[in-house]
C-alpha cells in the first residue's frame, strides 16, 4: 500500500506546486495579516466614542474610515478567493493522480489474480506430470 501513495506522489506535478508556494504562502501570510483581530479592534476603537459619549471623529471621517474598510474587506476578500482557487486547482491535481493510481490498482490486482491463477494451474499440472 506505501508503494501505492508513492506512485501517487510521483504523479503529481511537484514543480508547479513547489512554483506555487511562495505564492500561495505569501498570499495567505499577507491575509492573515490583514485580517488578524488587532485590525478589526483598532477600527472599532477609532470609531467609537470617549469615555464621555463623544464620537472619537466627526461623522464624515468615520463614514469615509468605513469606506475605506469596506473597500479594503472587499479586497481581502477577493484575495481569499484566489488563494482557495490556486489550492482547489492543486487538490484537483492529487484528485486526478490518485484516480489513475486507482484505476492502476484494478489493474494489477486483475493482474495478479490471473497471474496466480496460471501459477497454480501450472503448478498442478507439474504435480500430475
Amino acid at each position: 500500500m506505501a508503494a501505492g501513495w508513492v506512485a501517487a506522489l510521483k504523479l503529481v506535478p511537484w514543480g508547479d506546486v513547489i512554483e506555487a508556494t511562495p505564492q500561495i504562502l505569501q498570499a495567505a501570510k499577507k491575509l492573515l495579516g490583514t485580517t488578524q483581530k488587532g485590525n478589526a479592534d483598532a477600527a472599532a476603537e477609532a470609531l467609537e466614542g470617549g469615555a464621555g459619549g463623544e464620537p472619537a471623529m466627526p461623522v464624515a471621517l468615520q463614514l469615509q474610515h468605513l469606506r475605506h474598510r469596506v473597500a479594503q474587506l472587499e479586497r481581502e476578500q477577493q484575495e481569499s478567493a484566489v488563494l482557495l482557487q490556486s489550492l482547489a486547482e492543486q487538490n484537483a491535481q492529487v484528485v486526478r493522480a490518485v484516480e489513475v493510481l486507482r484505476q492502476r490498482q484494478q489493474r494489477l490486482t486483475v493482474a495478479a489474480g490471473i497471474l496466480a491463477v496460471a501459477c497454480t494451474g501450472l503448478l498442478v499440472w507439474m504435480l500430475q506430470q
